[in-house]
């Protein structure tokens, strides 16, 4: 008999696997991603772009949010073609990042300051809550972080293997009907661990989420850590616990541990959690990388007995799962009373895209209407805290007249795009444009469709905009059209939830971009001809027949 064959490892550091197993790996045992903030503000900056060490411009520069742009003029059948530095621009997205999506007048006014002054005057709302700039130059980095610093801002391990922002709900401390107030432990794992180099070298990217909103706004189902707010049998309040979710090419929904975390057990929990992340994660392939295939072969029962034991030191108690969302839309669009008797007024731009000049705008309107205190929400859309109910409907005619919609269509409100080939290297096909070209014609052709209804589009397989949970979801890529052309298009995915169940794809079903409104105007038209009293958009996918999506 052959001799067995050893199985080879995953680069588990827990298991022994310490040299690198890859590029990345290598790069960040050379160096932490957090030593090269000096870097950039004694030599990048002074120096110019041609003096950045390629190890830092494509690996340690997204320690601190910051990414090289797709250069102008490459067509999205290259991406996957040309080597890095031949997609390189010469100019950063920069990621600012605003854990809870928190903000007040100062910081939103420094952010629209940056975008006009340095990023010609561009900026993004992402579905993670962070605000996004285009244009970057190093040169202007040391300033733009004085500016940002100065008012409590922060671009931090907004991306690398790294813990990103912690998405938290933008209504935190004032919904009538939140279950907890999840603020203080947000702010004690972000002050506690954030730029820590306990957690500054990870697999992978590590997503959190942490709310009470009974919405479920900050979708837990998909981060690689979230804490649901719930009330246990004894009735006190604290956390339900899930691990491993994640989209990508590989989508896994988070798994219960089944376990009952108290508010002040959060931190540690957290710590435990993106430890078993960093000691066990698989360094291996960067495509199997994230916590999901770790928790996809341990099993829940397993991740929480490692956690109490190695981790923690001590056991946790069982505790209750989350009840369903209350609205089939996870957001915060309208008018609607906090708890002390203010209200809050949530508005929709087209697909996250604002600019500096609009945010100023907004700062102005929430210092004039609410207290000062303005959210972002994981759907791209901003909301202004603290309105008195008299003056919500001037507001709303303020924020409308920017085209800032407070009463949205659906396709308006629902509809999310990531930032596609216009800025970043791994795009194929438009999304931005695209997105708010789809928004204006449906709004045209179906103007009475009112159903919650969420298209998301996405320029790669990579699933920023999450096309895998969207009733519509469209996946950039390249696609042959009726006079054998290769053109922009998209991969359909259809009737997919958050909590439910992934996008289904139907054999062969394609799109190109220019047939995109037809498309989608057609098999909206099929649903509202056959759906049922109450049926959903993804409950009438599941029983259709396969011609009636086409």
């Amino acid at each position: 008999m052959p001799p067995r064959q050893r199985r080879r490892g995953e680069g588990q550091w827990a298991l022994g696997y310490r040299e690198p197993l890859n590029k990345n790996e290598e790069n960040k045992k050379n160096d932490d991603g957090l030593n090269v903030r000096d870097r950039i503000l004694g030599v990048y900056s002074k120096a110019g772009f041609d003096s950045i060490d390629p190890a830092d411009l494509r690996g340690r520069f997204r320690w601190y949010g910051l990414y090289t742009q797709r250069r102008p003029g490459i067509d999205g059948g290259k991406t996957a073609v040309l080597e890095d530095e031949e997609l390189d621009d010469r100019y950063f997205m920069l990621r600012v990042r605003l854990d809870g999506g928190r903000l007040n007048l100062d910081q939103l006014r420094a952010i629209a300051d940056v975008s006009s002054k340095y990023a010609r005057g561009t900026a993004d709302v992402t579905d993670r809550q962070n605000i996004q700039l285009h244009w970057i130059e190093i040169e202007s980095v040391p300033a733009i972080w004085e500016t940002l610093e100065a008012v409590g801002l922060s671009t931090t391990e907004a991306c690398g293997d790294t813990p990103r922002v912690i998405l938290g709900c933008p209504l935190a401390g004032i919904a009538a009907d939140e279950v907890i107030d999840a603020t203080q432990q947000l702010e004690e794992i972000h002050d506690r661990y954030i730029g820590s180099p306990d957690f500054s070298n990870l697999p992978r990217k590590f997503k959190t989420a942490m709310s009470g909103c009974t919405a479920q706004c900050t979708v837990h189902e998909i981060n690689d850590i979230a804490f649901v707010g719930v009330v246990n049998d004894e009735g006190e309040t604290g956390y339900d616990l899930w691990v491993g979710g994640g989209l990508s090419t590989n989508p896994m929904f988070a798994k219960r541990l089944g376990a009952f975390v108290r508010p002040e057990q959060a931190h540690e929990v957290w710590a435990g959690v993106i430890g078993i992340f960093r000691d066990y994660g698989y360094r291996r392939l960067r495509s199997r990388a994230r916590l999901k295939f770790l928790m996809n072969d341990w099993g829940p029962e397993r991740f929480r007995e490692v956690l109490e034991k190695e981790y923690l030191g001590y056991p946790l108690p069982d505790g209750p799962a989350p009840g369903a969302p209350r609205d089939a839309r996870r957001d915060h669009v309208g008018i609607h009373p906090q708890r002390d008797g203010n209200y809050y007024v949530g508005f929709a731009p087209r697909v996250g895209r604002v600019n500096g000049e609009l945010l100023h705008v907004i700062a102005d309107l929430a210092e004039e209407y609410g207290s000062g205190q303005v959210r972002t929400t994981t759907e791209q859309k901003l909301v202004i805290l603290d309105v008195p109910e008299d003056r919500t409907e001037a507001l709303a005619a303020e924020l409308e007249a920017h085209d800032l919609q407070v009463r949205p269509s659906t396709f308006r409100r629902q509809t999310m795009a990531c930032t596609g080939i216009e800025y970043c290297k791994l795009a194929i096909v438009e999304t931005k444009q695209r997105g708010m070209d789809l928004i204006e014609e449906l709004e045209k052709r179906l103007p009475d469709f009112d159903q919650p209804l969420s298209i998301n589009l996405n320029g790669c397989p990579n699933s920023c905009a999450r096309v895998q949970v969207a009733d519509i979801g469209l996946k950039g890529q390249l696609v042959t059209d009726a006079d054998g052309n290769q053109v922009e298009g998209y991969q359909i995915h259809l009737g997919g939830a958050v909590g439910g169940a992934f996008g289904k794809k139907v054999r062969g079903l394609k799109t190109t971009a220019d047939e995109l409104p037809d498309y989608v105007e057609r098999v909206l038209r099929r649903y509202q001809k056959q759906r049922g009293d109450g049926e959903s958009f993804a409950d009438w996918v599941q029983r259709a027949e396969q011609e009636d999506l086409k």
